[in-house]
Formats: C-alpha cells, structure tokens, sequence
C-alpha cells in the first residue's frame, strides 16, 4: 500500500501490533522514543554529509542510495508513529495545528523565496 492508500492510524495500528508481537513495550516510551528518532535522524543525514546539492541530487538517482534514504526515513518515520501513540498525540491535528501557527508567524507575502526567523517583539 502507498501513501495514497495509507492512513496514519493504519501506520499506528501496524506498529502497535509490530511493538506487541515483541513485547517491547517498555522500551517504547516518549523518553526513549525521541532518543530513537534523534539517532535515526542522524543517521538519515549522515548520508548526506559533505555532498553539494548537486551531488545529492545525483546520489538519489542511485538505486542503493536511494533504498538507503528509504531505510533511514522509515526508521525514523517509525519510532514518530510510536511517539504518537505512546504520547496519546493525534499526528494530523498536531500537525494541523503546528501548520496554522506557523501561517501566522511565516505569512506567505512576507516569506515568498526566502527564509528567515521573525523578530519577535515583546
């Protein structure tokens, strides 16, 4: 199934039952969880590290390299789905709602091309 056909409680649901036939449980929780994502994250870019973006652009046209991303995404995109579940977070609304802040401190007219933080006055 892709992502089209997926949704993110059929994601939860898979690594729900992953995380029982193992009975690991106990490790899956929030703390040790985001430690997880932090070291998979790392090792994501570290496929990256000291290429150009032209040279990355040519490494993903590699099929191992581009499997090897795909790994690392899973990896990572996994243990967020069990932060999720093991933090009771609705990924669509926290996303949702991350979004709309960030529409109001990022306005689209203001920030077309160009990326910077805003100076927040208080």
């Amino acid at each position: 199934m892709n992502d089209a056909q997926t949704t993110i409680a059929d994601l939860k649901q898979a690594m729900a039952e992953f995380v029982t036939a193992r009975q690991w449980q106990k490790f899956h929780r929030p703390e040790h969880l985001a430690k997880a994502i932090s070291v998979e994250a790392a090792e994501l870019l570290e496929l990256f590290l000291w290429l150009s973006p032209q040279e990355a652009d040519k490494k993903m046209a590699d099929v191992a390299f581009r499997q090897a991303v795909s790994d690392e995404l899973a990896d990572v995109m996994t243990f967020l789905v069990s932060l999720a579940q093991a933090a009771n977070i609705d990924i669509a609304t926290a996303v949702r709602e991350k979004m709309a802040r960030n529409a109001a401190k990022y306005p689209a007219e203001k920030f077309q091309g160009v990326y910077h933080r805003p100076i927040i006055k208080e």
